[in-house]
């Protein structure tokens, strides 16, 4: 199929197959799905911020024994948080009400909160592990280290929100650059800005970024079919990233309620919310998000509040009760199914195909 697309930028550059690339999603997507997504002929992608060095190498080599093609390793670029006691005590404060009926308090706000940034051991892993990409999320690691990773042969994708950051990212070194719309799940990649006015919609963000930059651009955000595909396609995307379409499929790590929230997903609103780890971050809403949130001020700086959220999610966890889990999910939710991974992302790729070749021709 793959000698079928008429832009072969992405597929040249990482030797993949389908335009396709499965987002890195921290806690619900393992070697399993990367595996799935790879060998349907797609780029799979462990994410590694929230995984420690020893189990990255184990994930790795699992994947490496399964799934002989590219793997893209992704990383958290995001600044040291600075302490405020101030600010954490105000914010302890307020999750201390919230969870005072599970009879649970907050925990202190020391540790990195599951999301650890890229540093100088992150960066001798991917010496050791050569994966053919390397992704980054918050922008770029300082230049030293970026320029280690560019020394192993891999290549750079970085995520932008804004016309800006696509700029900045091709400006220092991106070998493409993934256009992150308002729609999608998960946290924002934005790093120019904390302005959330600056945020535009995928379809109007992609064609933007395309005009200004020369290295191939990356849709992501909202796109969880065929339709989806084909039409970022259409405005210049030389591949798509899907991160939301594969949260229910058999092979993702999300949890039994995060996968019971997004069987209801029609039923539910999505929003942009930073009451969970200090970051603006979009997922259904819940009890946390309506009751300190969606966006709150002041918050402690990422990822602390999730260090202190922790005991709360937690016994709310072990009760059955999504309260306090961040429940990751972009505004195509409900276009979700359960079908293996590999099995759709053949079928999305092959309908996208059609859909575009249909319209070149009408």
């Amino acid at each position: 199929m793959s000698t079928s697309w008429p832009d072969r930028r992405i597929l040249d550059l990482l030797a993949i197959e389908l335009p396709i690339l499965q987002a890195p999603m921290a806690g619900s997507a393992l070697g399993d799905l990367a595996v799935a997504v790879s060998a349907a002929g797609g780029l799979g992608a462990l994410a590694c911020a929230s995984l420690s060095p020893d189990r990255i190498r184990e994930e790795v080599s699992s994947i490496r024994q399964r799934a002989p093609g590219p793997l893209n390793l992704n990383f958290f670029s995001h600044p040291t948080p600075q302490s405020d006691s101030q600010r954490e005590a105000s914010w302890r404060s307020r999750l201390a009400a919230s969870g005072a009926a599970l009879g649970v308090e907050p925990a202190g706000s020391s540790g990195p909160g599951g999301r650890a940034p890229f540093d100088a051991t992150a960066c001798a892993l991917v010496e050791e592990l050569l994966p053919e990409v390397v992704s980054f999320h918050f922008g770029l690691p300082s230049s030293d280290l970026l320029e280690r990773v560019q020394a192993t042969g891999a290549r750079i994708l970085s995520t932008a929100t804004t016309v800006a950051e696509a700029r900045w990212l091709e400006d220092h070194g991106c070998d493409a650059i993934i256009a992150q719309g308002i729609e999608a799940g998960g946290h924002r990649g934005m790093f120019l800005t904390t302005d959330l006015n600056t945020q535009s919609g995928t379809m109007a963000l992609l064609p933007a970024v395309v005009d200004v930059v020369s290295v191939p651009v990356i849709a992501a955000g909202g796109i969880a079919d065929a339709r989806g595909i084909a039409a970022a396609l259409g405005l210049g995307a030389a591949a798509v990233q899907l991160g939301t379409a594969y949260l229910r499929c058999p092979e993702a790590a999300s949890s039994p309620l995060h996968r019971a929230a997004l069987r209801e997903a029609a039923n539910r609103t999505t929003a942009l919310t930073n009451v969970f780890t200090g970051r603006p971050a979009r997922g259904l809403v819940n009890r946390l998000m309506l009751e300190l949130g969606p966006i709150a001020c002041d918050i402690p700086e990422f990822p602390l509040p999730a260090v202190m959220l922790a005991p709360l999610r937690a016994k709310a966890e072990s009760m059955g009760l999504e309260d306090f889990s961040p429940l990751w999910a972009g505004q195509a939710a409900a276009m979700a199914t359960e079908i293996p991974a590999a099995e759709l992302t053949r079928l999305m790729a092959a309908a996208a195909l059609e859909i575009s070749q249909a319209s070149v021709m009408a």
